[in-house]
């Protein structure tokens, strides 16, 4: 399986936020960054914004 490379990003946040993002990562057992993925990926879903697919990234739909 291939890794896809990541990208950074970088902001600022408010310091009960930024706690709020904490306390619901640790509730879920993930990283900061992965709650932000997650969080973005729900919200995209919900309004329907089609998130792209990485490059070189294969399609794993079966024909």
């Amino acid at each position: 399986m291939a890794t896809v490379k990541t990208a950074t990003l970088t902001f600022r946040i408010n310091p009960g936020l930024k706690e709020a993002l904490r306390t619901a990562a640790a509730r879920e057992h993930r990283s900061i960054s992965n709650m932000v993925e997650v969080l973005i990926r729900d919200y995209c879903e919900q309004r329907g914004i089609t998130i792209s697919a990485p490059e070189g990234a294969k399609n794993n739909t079966s024909e």
